[in-house]
């Protein structure tokens, strides 16, 4: 698995060291990730149950954030979404989240 440099935790995850050590290695958890979409799409969520296709083994998502439950991630989606709007005006969020990792 990737992970964004500044990565987004929801406030009900207890353990994200734990919770990233499981992601990477394939183990079960019963968390959410936002993912940096493939396509034209901005950004997905997903079910962590959903990494442990042979597919995501081969090609990683890039996740900038982790939260407890699909409530919390469409949060950290709506925080993401928020500060690229304060910070750059546009809602390229994809764009935004590149940028941020430069400064």
């Amino acid at each position: 698995m990737k992970f964004y440099k500044y990565l987004y935790i929801g406030d009900t995850v207890t353990d994200p060291a734990k919770v990233k050590w499981k992601l990477k290695h394939h183990a079960g958890t019963q968390v959410y990730v936002v993912t940096i979409a493939t396509g034209a799409d901005q950004l997905e969520i997903f079910h962590a149950a959903y990494l442990k296709q042979r597919y995501y083994r081969y090609h990683p998502p890039i996740i900038v954030g982790i939260a407890s439950n699909y409530d919390e991630a469409v949060a950290i989606i709506v925080k993401i979404t928020q500060e690229c709007v304060d910070a750059t005006g546009t809602c390229n969020l994809k764009e935004y989240l590149k940028r941020k990792v430069k400064y």
